[in-house]
């Protein structure tokens, strides 16, 4: 039997988020939760999450009940990479904690390896 790694992992906040998000009245439930990165930013690439349709490149993967897509080329770049959701007054959004990231800009939605 093969064991799939999971690439990247979701606190409970960040579950919860997105949890919320796809019982929207108003959700396109054809679409999948994609996890990702593309060039750009002051970095030199950036994440990406959001909803998408599944493409032939992309791998799905189970997280706590949550499935979500990624390119399977991105995962070396993301690899044990966690995604958080801070709900506070200083500091509300989605967070990426990346271990592969060799330096991140300030606002921490752009990173380079």
């Amino acid at each position: 039997m093969e064991t799939i790694v999971t690439p990247v992992s979701f606190t409970p906040g960040a579950l919860n988020e997105i949890r919320r998000l796809m019982s929207a009245e108003d959700f396109d439930g054809s679409k999948a939760l994609r996890v990702g990165v593309k060039g750009g930013g002051c970095s030199g690439l950036s994440y990406v999450l959001g909803f998408d349709d599944k493409g032939e490149n992309d791998e799905v993967y189970q997280f706590e009940g949550l499935s979500f897509i990624m390119n399977k080329s991105h995962s070396i770049y993301l690899m044990g990479m966690e995604i958080d959701y801070s709900d506070g007054l200083n500091a509300r959004g989605f967070t990426f904690a990346n271990p592969n990231a060799s330096k991140s800009c300030g606002c921490g939605t752009s990173f380079a390896v």
